[in-house]
């Protein structure tokens, strides 16, 4: 659109609005109108603001402070034009300058929403965690247009879900296209875990509002969590042409870089929002966790020590450090780390991953009692959120042996999609399940990938749990399925993975909860192999005991509960040799430590696969681990670790006694 000098005051206001619209979908067509606009009518105030914001969505953020600069003091008493004036500030990294600016637009007007969003990103980005949290509550209270959310999200920080729940359904009865209650229940439904009603709803509010970001956000961490990662950075990618540089969406991409395989991508992103906040304390743990992948060692403890140096209360840069396993911390770092705990009170996360470091510190110095100690309170911790009842654990490999027998699986012989591709190495976590991968990644054959959910998430959208079911349908559901069912079941499973995976033929899952589900893989990929990574149950369970695991696995969080846990493994496995015999290889890690050779061939046997030297000198293979036993599967096989729990078997007892007698027999394992 061309502006005249001949148009009226009217025209101009159109050709301003037409600009502004523009931003959002066009900004370099939103640049030549704003300069088509200042050639008729130079030094437009609100001309010149289009334009620095247009500058700044084509990530030229330093043309847009030369624009709006010369008109900051004719401006500084505008909310709207600080608000932009900190956007610009922030894309080029004066954060520090960013953060006062939208203060004083607050200051001014205290209730101008887009700046206390703002400033929640930018505090959020400098390592103000509780700071960007109120902010965002602010912005919040002042975007919304009905009280009852802001009750609502009271209710939730004081987590009365389900009052807060039906206050927001009651309200959408009466506003069914109110955006903010639509992403309030979503949100609700992401802490259920109900991702698919989270998914719909998002969807529903971004087609209501497309520019809402922060559902938008909250979308793609549901697309994460809902294995398409694809799908996830078409979202974040979105984001980032509204905001090119904002920060959090920037660690947003690299998060969902990191689960496809993209270290290196990540990387480059971490690397150049710390250049601009070397002072945010958690993007520099979330660095270090990328470069200890991709076997950066040094640089990743320096990111850890950075993040502690920054905020020593965050308890997870020190278990970071002692998740490395290689890692010994100084006297001074457990002076510091005892400091750090309290007696009552702190942020639950800190204090759980504090203590897990410790019990890591005292025992590495041969303090077992102490050590053990801390070991029991991190886990004591961790129960308090996350439950688990060992009931539902045996109820359902119960179903699991009633359901599939082996009549049932002759019966269904040569079913499901017929793929080679898919190695899963099962089991319980710290049983040698890392060093297998590693050991079969390094052919020249076989590509490791990480641990997969995709065989989880099918198994869950068969059980269909809801509140009138929730045993769910799953794996009942199985006996009345036909083939084409199984065979589609194995191609969805196939295509959801490729994002993880290159062209090598073969490729890992290694995702051991998937024990449960040997059946279902078999049904849908009878041509898969199937490897249980197995060590001896005193080893392996207070090895689990000790790790604090990032999410899942609550059984580790009790002595009592993970015997149990390793008593119906071992139930269930013995049932899956039972009804399909030779189908599962099973490697124990101990005949591994002890002859590594022999089991090595005896593993690409199985497999299918010729033998490689380069099997054997897997710690050579450089590759991502993202598992806790990146550091040592970098480095020969040792038997150091395996008689480990003998050091704190005076408190072993209870796990003992909740192993069973048949287990205990199996192992020989004294009471």
């Amino acid at each position: 659109m061309s502006v005249s000098k001949a148009s009226s005051s009217g025209d101009l206001q159109t050709a301003l609005k037409n600009a502004a619209d523009l931003l959002a979908h066009d900004p370099r067509l939103a640049e030549e109108q704003s300069n088509e606009i200042l050639k008729v009518y130079p030094g437009t105030p609100e001309a010149k603001r289009i334009l620095a914001s247009a500058y700044r969505l084509q990530r030229k953020p330093k043309k847009a402070l030369d624009v709006l600069t010369p008109l900051l003091a004719e401006h500084r008493d505008s909310p709207g034009f600080l608000h932009e004036m900190a956007q610009c500030l922030g894309a080029v990294g004066r954060g520090d300058e960013a953060i006062k600016t939208l203060r004083r637009a607050i200051g001014i007007n205290e209730k101008h929403a887009p700046s206390w969003l703002s400033l929640g990103h930018q505090l959020a980005v400098s390592g103000d965690e509780e700071g960007s949290r109120k902010a965002f509550e602010r912005h919040f209270d002042y975007s919304t247009r009905h009280p009852e959310l802001l009750e609502a999200a009271r209710l939730m920080r004081e987590k009365k879900m389900g009052q807060a729940e039906r206050m927001v359904r009651d309200l959408l009865k009466k506003y069914p296209t109110d955006v903010s209650a639509i992403r309030m229940l979503a949100d609700m439904g992401i802490k259920f875990g109900k991702l698919q009603d989270a998914r719909n709803l998002l969807e529903r509010c971004l087609e209501l509002a497309p520019d809402f970001h922060a559902a938008r956000h909250s979308f793609a961490t549901v697309l994460m969590r809902h294995q398409r990662p694809d799908l996830a950075m078409h979202e974040a990618d979105k984001l980032l042409a509204h905001e090119p540089n904002n920060p959090n969406f920037l660690t947003l991409k690299a998060s969902i870089m990191i689960r496809i395989g993209d270290q290196k991508g990540a990387l480059k992103i971490y690397e150049k929002v710390l250049k601009h906040y070397p002072n945010q304390a958690r993007a520099q743990m979330s660095y270090g966790h990328t470069l200890k992948t991709v076997a950066r060692l040094d640089d990743s403890i320096e990111a850890y020590r950075k993040c502690i140096h920054l905020s020593p209360e965050v308890g997870e840069a020190y278990w970071s450090l002692a998740n490395l396993k290689t890692y010994r911390f100084s006297d001074d770092d457990i002076e510091e780390m005892r400091k750090q705990v309290t007696a009552e009170g702190g942020d639950a996360d800190d204090q759980a991953h504090l203590a897990f470091a410790l019990g890591k510190a005292l025992e590495d110095r041969g303090e077992f009692d102490e050590s053990f100690k801390f070991y029991r309170r991190g886990n004591a911790i961790r129960r308090i959120e996350h439950k688990h009842n060992p009931k539902i654990n045996v109820f359902e490999s119960v179903r699991q042996v009633r359901t599939m027998g082996s009549a049932f699986f002759e019966q269904r012989r040569g079913w499901g999609h017929g793929a080679p591709d898919p190695i899963f190495v099962v089991g319980l976590p710290r049983a040698g399940s890392t060093l297998l991968e590693q050991i079969l990644a390094s052919h020249s054959q076989v590509e490791g990938t990480s641990e997969l959910p995709d065989i989880i998430t099918i198994s869950r959208k068969l059980a269909g749990k809801s509140r009138e079911n929730p045993s769910g349908k799953y794996p009942e559901c199985l006996a009345k399925m036909t083939v084409r069912q199984f065979r589609e079941l194995g191609e969805s499973y196939m295509e959801t993975t490729r994002v993880q995976r290159s062209d090598t033929p073969f490729f890992i899952d290694k995702m051991p909860n998937n024990f449960r589900h040997i059946g279902l893989i078999h049904l849908i990929l009878p041509n898969s192999k199937i490897i249980d990574a197995r060590r001896h149950p005193m080893g392996g369970c207070f090895s689990g005991f000790k790790q604090l695991f990032a999410n899942g696995q609550t059984f580790t969080y009790g002595l009592d509960d993970i015997g149990k846990y390793y008593r119906d493994y071992v139930r269930l496995m013995d049932h899956w040799d039972k009804v399909l015999p030779g189908r599962v290889h099973r490697v124990q890690y101990e005949e591994m430590v002890a002859d590594t050779e022999t089991q090595i061939r005896a593993l690409l046997e199985y497999c299918e696969l010729e033998f490689e030297d380069s099997c054997l000198k897997f710690y050579e293979t450089n590759r991502a681990v993202r598992t806790p036993s990146s550091e040592q599967v970098r480095k020969p096989i040792y038997t150091e670790g395996l008689e480990q729990w003998r050091n704190f078997e005076d408190h072993l007892d209870p796990l003992k006694q909740a192993l069973g007698p048949e287990v205990r027999q199996r192992y020989s394992i004294d009471t």
